[in-house]
Formats: C-alpha cells, sequence, structure tokens
C-alpha cells in the first residue's frame, strides 16, 4: 500500500514564504501597512519599540489577569509591524499565562526586535 505524499510535504506558512518573515521585523509586512512611508514605518516601529518594554514591565510580577492583557496587547501590535517572533511568544504567554521559561523567550524577542530596530534608525 502506498503512502499518501501529502503527509512528508513541508506545511504551508505565510510567514516562511518569504525571506524577510525570518528577521526580527518583517519588513515587507511593515512596508504593506504603511504603504511604503519610510518616515511612517520609523515612527511606529519607534512606538512598537516603547510599548513591547513598556508591557514587559508590566507583566513582570503582575497577577495572571494583567500579564495575559498585557501579553495580548503586546501581541497585536508585534503582528501589526510584523515582530511576528515578539507575537508567538505573546500569544503562548496569553494562552498559557506567564512561567519563567515563557517570560524570558518573550523578553529575548523584544530585545532582539529592539536592537534590530536601533540599527535601522541609524
Amino acid at each position: 500500500m502506498a503512502v499518501p505524499a501529502i503527509a512528508f510535504e513541508v506545511p504551508v506558512s505565510d510567514r516562511a514564504a518569504c525571506p524577510s518573515h525570518s528577521r526580527p521585523i518583517d519588513l515587507v509586512h511593515l512596508a504593506g501597512q504603511t504603504m511604503g512611508d519610510r518616515c511612517l514605518e520609523d515612527e511606529i516601529l519607534q512606538i512598537f519599540a516603547r510599548q513591547a518594554r513598556r508591557a514587559l514591565q508590566e507583566m513582570g510580577g503582575a497577577d495572571q489577569a494583567t500579564v495575559r492583557a498585557a501579553a495580548h496587547r503586546l501581541r497585536g501590535a508585534a503582528n501589526s509591524v510584523g515582530a511576528f517572533t515578539v507575537a508567538d511568544a505573546a500569544m503562548r504567554i496569553e494562552e498559557k499565562g506567564a512561567d519563567a521559561l515563557l517570560f524570558s523567550k518573550l523578553s529575548a524577542a523584544v530585545v532582539e526586535a529592539e536592537n534590530f530596530i536601533l540599527k535601522l534608525s541609524r
């Protein structure tokens, strides 16, 4: 009996279709959101960096409801600018609640996105 070939195919993902999805900020996605306006992109990325840092501070030592609410806001902001690693990490916290491992992964993703934003603004 032949095994169906579909079982061995790589699943199609919108995020994997473009090399820019592997960066901390998907600049192709962001350009689509801003209609290619570079000044607007810079401004939005600066706002996102501040918002992400504020969300991490809010989550530190907070109760689960506050942590989940902050993770939800961060997830939405990250998805809108193309910070998909941050969005995925925030989604895990939103769904499962904060634990040390998930929070450290989210923190690392935010720092990576912040560093990428700083490099862009030079």
